[in-house]
């Protein structure tokens, strides 16, 4: 799923640290890999008191964790098309231009790869594609209640499938994928679900 970033959300001083804190951490993950992330040098760059990172995020990973869940909160809603294809076509369309930016893609690439070897970072990124599977779900329900797809298809499977090919390709490849891969994936990801692939068992 896609963390395209939105607007930063208004607060006061609490959530201004906040802001530059992650803003810093995901800058130092794009640019250097997890295993360079210091909560010193994050604390240094955001213009923030050491104390103040230690305090509120304590390691690394909880730093990274309440990251993902920043930037889950901010990505983009769901598109509503109409269509079950076009819903799928347009939250393909949002993880391209995702892995396709620069920054956003280093920061996932560093993200994936920790996430292999820490516990807590791993969970952190289960927890983000929680929010945004959860979110693009109900594109894939409402497309069953047209009679668009079969009854019994599973919402969240059917969005996973449309992400997975991208996440793999670039991940294989070191490659983003570009827009006729997205198009590409939805198209695929809707083709199996009309033949039932994504139905529950009963």
């Amino acid at each position: 799923m896609s963390a395209e970033p939105g607007t930063v959300r208004p607060g006061g001083r609490t959530a201004r640290v906040r802001t530059a804190v992650l803003r810093a951490a995901g800058d130092v993950l794009a640019e250097q890999g997890f295993d360079r992330l210091d909560l010193a040098d994050v604390a240094r760059r955001a213009e923030v008191g050491k104390t103040t990172v230690y305090r509120r995020w304590g390691s690394v990973t909880g730093l990274v964790a309440d990251l993902l869940a920043d930037m889950a909160e901010q990505s983009l809603p769901r598109a509503r098309t109409g269509s079950v294809r076009g819903d799928l076509r347009e939250n393909a369309a949002l993880v391209q231009r995702t892995l396709a930016d620069p920054r956003q893609c280093a920061l996932f690439r560093a993200v994936i790869a920790a996430a292999t070897c820490d516990e807590r970072t791993a969970q952190a990124l289960r927890r983000f594609y929680e929010v945004r599977v959860a979110e693009w779900a109900p594109c894939v329900a409402e497309g069953v209640a047209r009679g668009e797809l079969p009854a019994g298809t599973d919402p969240g499977t059917v969005v996973r499938a449309v992400s997975a090919p991208l996440y793999y390709g670039l991940l294989t490849t070191g490659t983003a994928p570009g827009p006729a891969a997205a198009e590409r994936a939805a198209d695929a990801a809707l083709a199996a679900a009309e033949a039932g692939v994504y139905t529950a068992p009963a």
